[in-house]
């Protein structure tokens, strides 16, 4: 039997190595070998997958177990190895707390590999954005920095804060989404607008994203469009306030008459990223929630298609003609980009992705003038 576990600290260690590490990964031997156990069900096979001996694989779990004080896995002769409940619940909270964690950790790592750039070329180009969580801009990162020498240091915020952060020079590009929509869409007008006026800012193209609802497969029959969560009671996992997301959320919700009490968990179960809300589903913690079709596929959910959107990267105009943003268009309009994007589930390559857009023909809130409006005063002619 396991020992009484003793006080445990959590000790977090990084390295510089070779190669390219993405995602929220923070290597763990103990969870490192709990979830190949889990996959393969069985000791054995767990430990040719990670590199070790069948006897230290073995030996470590009963380590683990006993600094631990919890059994960890379930094993007879004839039988697979499975986890206990306890090793079941600690896998899925490790894995929620980096996923959690991965804007941070992935800021942490652009940080330094800023560092090490700045030390070996002071030339290189630096560009700083804020932008709503996107899967797809951290490829964008490894892009454009093997194409156009460029180095992308991305913050994950909500698409309000990364404009507002736009707005007080704390960055030069900022990236938010908003669906393809005909009319005002006040939703997202509301916070938006008055973030970005034309002739004060230019918007460049980036992609084109579909978010949908993402349930486990037991779901999957019940689900295709958004009531269908409050018709099937399913606990729902919010984004953000200020998110885009959150903005889509309340749009669809404005859009079918549907109030914030009616849909169970809207104000107590809110998540800050695609991944976070999809692991969140994925662990029984809520039945749906919305999000892109790659953050489902990668935890194995059902994915339902609700509304494509834009996304753009936004910077001031007096900023477009920089050097880091220049670099940034030209790889955004080559077709590497282009090719990317057609690999990542649930994405395409934008209208004109890398072209300055018109503002008050991409966004939807601004109306559309059909004639050239008439001159504020009268011209005065010679004969006058």
């Amino acid at each position: 039997m396991p020992h009484k576990q003793t006080t445990l600290e959590v000790h977090l260690q990084y390295a510089l190595a070779p190669g390219e590490q993405r995602g929220a990964s923070l290597d763990n031997p103990l969870f490192e070998l709990l979830a190949a156990v889990v996959e393969l069900g069985s000791i054995r096979h767990a430990a040719q997958s990670i590199g070790c001996s069948y006897r230290y694989a073995w030996g470590s779990l009963r380590k683990w177990e006993q600094t631990l004080g919890e059994r960890l896995i379930l094993w007879s002769q004839g039988q697979r190895a499975r986890p206990t409940q306890f090793a079941e619940k600690l896998l899925w909270a490790e894995r929620r707390a980096r996923t959690r964690m991965q804007p941070h950790i992935e800021a942490l790592r652009t940080d330094l590999a800023r560092v090490l750039a700045d030390a070996r070329d002071e030339r290189h180009q630096l560009l700083t954005v804020r932008a709503s969580h996107d899967i797809a801009l951290p490829v964008l990162q490894h892009h454009v920095a093997a194409t156009v020498d460029l180095h992308l240091a991305i913050r994950f915020q909500g698409s309000v804060d990364a404009l507002r952060a736009l707005n007080d020079h704390q960055c030069l590009v900022a990236g938010f989404h908003v669906p393809a929509l005909r009319g005002a869409a006040p939703v997202f007008a509301k916070p938006l607008k008055p973030l970005l006026r034309p002739g004060l800012h230019k918007l460049i193209g980036c992609s084109r994203r579909m978010q949908g609802l993402m349930v486990r497969r037991e779901h999957a029959a019940l689900i295709r469009t958004f009531p269908d969560v409050i018709q099937h009671r399913l606990r729902f996992v919010n984004r953000q306030p200020g998110s885009g997301t959150r903005m889509l959320i309340d749009h669809l919700m404005q859009e079918h008459s549907i109030e914030p009490h009616q849909l169970p968990g809207y104000a107590r179960l809110t998540e800050e990223t695609h991944v976070a809300v999809a692991l969140c589903v994925a662990s029984g913690l809520a039945d749906a929630g919305v999000g892109v079709e790659a953050a489902a596929l990668e935890f194995g959910l059902h994915f339902a298609p609700l509304v494509e959107e834009n996304y753009f990267l936004a910077c001031l105009k007096e900023n477009l003609e920089h050097a880091a943003v220049q670099r940034l268009c030209v790889a955004l309009a080559g077709p590497g980009w282009r090719n990317i994007l057609a690999n990542l589930p649930g994405y395409r390559p934008a209208a004109a992705p890398g072209e300055v857009l018109v503002m008050t023909e991409a966004l939807p809130w601004w109306p559309k003038l059909k004639t050239k409006p008439a001159p504020l005063h009268r011209a005065v002619s010679v004969k006058d």
